[in-house]
């Protein structure tokens, strides 16, 4: 799904890469992690900075599970860039099949651009074997002058290689949350101006990520290539998305 920097949320919340959530017991679970940026579904909501991020989950026997997670620039600890909490129950449908719905709440801080990210939504997960995952999600954007709600689709692959390695592979289409438009007004000498400004938006976009994995014990190593639809990487206000992001995390 890559809706984070490299799916944190996986390994306390469950909410990016189910496997990472059954390997786990019920009880509490956490994690950190140093990512060199923060995408969601192929956007940058950081400059290519590390990032700091934490999460805390509570998983019960009967699949239900609660989370919080956080994430800051190292060289601004003081301000938060995204936060986010989830609610979700998983159940299995064969010994091949699970399933999982979730609801989640998504803040960004920054620019009037990054806060239109701002949202909640609800997924839907199907998973074979923990290898192959597809979702579709619901979103209202909270942030942005249109809440209507938007869909979105995730497509994710993941294959064990040897070395306690795996290949990481996804896609995914999205409908982006509606662009935001500033008016200006002067006064000139005979008459007041105004001025209108904003991008237009696709419909939808794609985007997509591959790289491996390595995994052994609590610790994990990520290095995944992103690539996203050309418009919309080039957006006034943004930051563009490095097509390198790496990550290292340590649960607990």
């Amino acid at each position: 799904m890559n809706r984070s920097a490299f799916g944190l949320a996986s390994l306390a919340l469950g909410a990016c890469l189910p496997w990472g959530l059954h390997a786990q017991s019920a009880g509490f679970h956490g994690a950190v992690a140093l990512s060199s940026q923060l995408v969601d579904r192929g956007q940058a909501i950081t400059a290519a900075t590390p990032i700091l991020q934490g999460a805390a989950s509570w998983t019960s026997p009967t699949g239900w599970s609660l989370g919080l997670s956080a994430g800051t620039e190292l060289r601004a600890p003081h301000h938060l860039a995204e936060t986010s909490a989830q609610a979700s129950r998983s159940w299995s449908l064969s010994d091949a099949w699970q399933m999982q719905a979730d609801l989640l709440y998504y803040r960004y801080s920054g620019s009037t651009r990054m806060r239109t990210f701002d949202r909640a939504e609800a997924g839907v997960h199907w998973m074979y074997r923990d290898v192959l995952t597809f979702g579709l999600s619901a979103v209202r954007a909270l942030g942005a002058s249109d809440h209507r709600v938007r869909g979105a689709a995730d497509l994710d692959f993941h294959w064990p290689l040897p070395w306690h390695s795996y290949l990481s592979a996804g896609v995914g289409i999205a409908q982006p949350p509606a662009a935001t438009y500033r008016s200006y007004e002067y006064a000139g000498p005979w008459r007041v101006y105004g001025h209108e400004y904003g991008q237009a938006l696709p419909s939808s976009y794609r985007y997509g990520h591959a790289g491996l994995i390595w995994a052994m014990g609590n610790w994990r190593m990520e290095l995944e290539r992103i690539v996203t639809a050309p418009r919309m990487r080039r957006q006034r206000g943004a930051p563009g998305a490095a097509p390198w992001v790496a990550t290292v995390s340590w649960s607990f």
